[in-house]
């Protein structure tokens, strides 16, 4: 009996999401100390924090973070 072959399919937002974390434990393992800062993982992920009046809920002490995507060049040729 012949095989059939499966369509290749990729989920674009799961690997999207492997990277960031893979990008995560390489910060992780070349950063001193235990933990990451919020800041620096802010930075490794690439996310701001919008600097504008935000619309807040009663309560809300945090502003809105965006995300935005990352341009890479370099060695890895990303």
């Amino acid at each position: 009996m012949a095989q059939l072959r499966r369509p290749t399919v990729q989920d674009h937002v799961a690997l999207a999401e492997i990277e960031l974390c893979g990008e995560l434990i390489i910060a992780a393992s070349a950063a001193d100390g235990e933990r990451l800062s919020a800041d620096r993982i802010d930075e490794v992920l690439n996310v701001t924090v919008e600097r504008r009046a935000p619309a807040r809920s009663p309560g809300s002490a945090c502003p809105a973070r965006t995300s935005r995507p990352a341009r890479r060049t370099g060695a890895r040729g990303e």
